[in-house]
């Protein structure tokens, strides 16, 4: 009974260290805690934080500098991008679209519209998997399908930037992102903009928005909003009267972590 109890014990202890040689290196899912009253967001108590910076990845830039970076999420067209591009254009800010697959290749006139108007686009995979589930070698395809696809579309060969669908990420996927040429990008200010059933109007996007600048800020938004979309302008607008300057993200220098 004594053998067997060790063994048991033996056993045991095995399989916790299985569990946390798997959990170190995650999934982990982005998150953050918020910019309140001026303060710097931080992602000190996520556990993920030495994952970013060996990989050199983006949270937000420059805390020096009242710069901000704004990116848009393409899944899919919900109708909204034409006016976000439109508002882009007048405002002359420069941004940076995270497709899919399914977007290239379902609206393609977009997709040109956005590199004709200067924008960047970034790689938001093929098919929107959970990249700590897939293989080297599928994670790979998925890269590798969107920037042929949009090279395919609109002669633009680079493609520099990656965010992980749903923000799921471990240091396998952001290492093997980094050796295929992609820095991935995740976000300082972002709040619940992707339910299309639960639009709370463009005031209120624009209060979320606004009460989280900060300088060097990586601004998540999702283009199916309608509530992004109308409150757009007015995030410009009103980020420009506080001394804010609209950066491309590929002339972020500094990442602050």
């Amino acid at each position: 009974m004594k053998r067997f109890v060790i063994v048991l014990a033996a056993v045991l202890l095995l399989c916790c260290g299985f569990q946390q040689t798997a959990s170190a290196d995650g999934p982990y899912h982005f998150g953050f805690k918020k910019s309140k009253n001026g303060q710097l967001p931080s992602i000190n108590e996520e556990g993920f934080k030495g994952v970013l910076q060996k990989n050199d990845a983006i949270f937000l830039g420059d805390t020096a500098r009242k710069e901000l970076f704004l990116t848009f999420d393409n899944g899919y067209e919900n109708g909204f991008t034409p006016k976000i591009l439109d508002v882009l254009k007048e405002k002359k800010v420069p941004a940076i679209f995270f497709l899919t697959g399914h977007y290239v290749k379902d609206k393609p006139e977009l997709v040109t519209r956005m590199v004709t108007e200067g924008h960047l686009i970034g790689n938001h995979s093929w098919s929107h998997p959970d990249m700590t589930q897939i293989s080297n070698m599928q994670l790979k395809e998925e890269l590798e399908k969107v920037k042929q696809a949009v090279t395919d579309t609109t002669r633009q060969q680079a493609m520099a930037f990656v965010r992980p669908p749903r923000g799921i990420f471990n240091d396998r996927t952001l290492a093997l992102s980094r050796s295929e040429g992609y820095v991935s990008v995740f976000w300082s200010v972002a709040y619940k903009d992707w339910d299309v059933n639960d639009q709370k109007g463009a005031d209120y996007a624009y209060r979320q928005v606004m009460a989280q600048l900060h300088p060097g800020a990586v601004i998540l938004l999702h283009s199916i909003s309608r509530d992004n979309t109308e409150a757009l302008g007015r995030i410009i607008d009103g980020a420009r009267q506080q001394g804010y300057e609209f950066k491309s993200l590929d002339t972020l220098k500094v990442k602050t972590y």
